[in-house]
């Protein structure tokens, strides 16, 4: 039995060696070394190149290094029976929750268009809002979710929740269903998406979402690109229905040239920084549940093959 890397960003070597570091017994590859396709049974994937997975017959876990998993559904050549996991981490959370209250609190006091006026010279002191004034709707309350909700209510927001399943967390109203949701997006002044991605999802910030927001309303989208109807959001936004929003996901990554959220006054990018899977903290995770996978036991965190998530 071992352990094949699959990723595309760069970073397989560091990530090996990690994990290489912590199992020294264990035998761990980079798919772009000469290795022993029939004695892999996990392949730890980020992002592989579609197909990738065929390569080996005795494949017994596919494990996204991260939370998302969307990726590997979208490859329509992976073993089917495979099961599949995911990573859930404290500090994914953490850090997730500190980047979204971020962005709220940077929209609430206007220093993304400080920045601007900064670059142009210009003074112009501007309103601002309290937290008091505005509630925030969480669409997707899974581990992420959860995390953000509990962080922004110790800050005195009011928070509201959106999900398919029935949940609770003390201090925040939870929508559940679809019979919900208007309901939910009438009382949200800041929608901040972290739903996972699936064929229900994509494309689910749209046009006819947006008109159920109160006017005014501010996007922030963490999740993933394919949530986004970009050009609804700009139709939003010009028609001044939306106040703006703050991207850190696209359709296509990096953002390429000319895409008019580049240029646009009112839409914040980052560069898919928002969480981060981080080395040492993951490590752990990802050979527990290979020891799992030798010894036929259940593995942590897996992935409902057929939500998608």
């Amino acid at each position: 039995m071992a352990i094949v890397i699959i990723r595309q960003d760069g970073k397989t070597e560091e990530w090996k060696e990690a994990l290489s570091q912590s199992a020294p017994n264990t035998g761990i590859y980079s798919y772009l070394e000469d290795h022993p396709r029939e004695e892999i049974t996990m392949a730890l994937v980020w992002k592989h190149p579609k197909g990738a997975l065929c390569n080996y017959p005795n494949l017994q876990c596919i494990a996204s290094f991260g939370a998302g998993v969307d990726f590997i559904f979208e490859d329509t050549e992976r073993p089917k029976h495979v099961p599949i996991t995911r990573v859930v981490d404290p500090k994914l959370t953490s850090d997730m929750s500190e980047f979204v209250i971020g962005q709220i609190l940077g929209y609430l006091k206007n220093f993304n268009r400080y920045k601007l006026d900064q670059v142009k010279g210009t003074w112009d002191p501007l309103p601002y809002r309290r937290i008091e004034d505005v509630t925030v709707g969480i669409m997707g309350v899974g581990a992420l979710g959860k995390r953000l909700s509990i962080d922004l209510n110790k800050l005195n927001f009011n928070v509201l929740g959106f999900t398919n399943s029935t949940k609770r967390i003390k201090g925040i109203s939870i929508f559940s269903g679809e019979g919900k949701r208007r309901e939910f997006l009438s009382r949200t002044d800041i929608l901040v998406c972290l739903l996972p991605l699936t064929g229900k999802t994509t494309g689910i910030l749209n046009r006819r979402l947006f008109a159920e927001l109160p006017r005014g309303a501010y996007i922030i989208n963490v999740a993933r690109g394919g949530h986004l109807v970009d050009e609804d959001l700009l139709e939003m936004i010009e028609s001044g229905h939306l106040s703006g929003a703050s991207l850190d996901v696209f359709h296509s990554e990096p953002l390429p040239p000319g895409h008019p959220f580049w240029g646009h006054e009112k839409i914040q990018i980052t560069p898919h920084v928002a969480s981060v899977s981080d080395i040492p903290s993951v490590t752990p995770q990802i050979l527990e549940n290979y020891e799992k996978l030798q010894a036929g036991l259940p593995l942590l965190n897996p992935v409902s093959l057929e939500k998608g998530y």
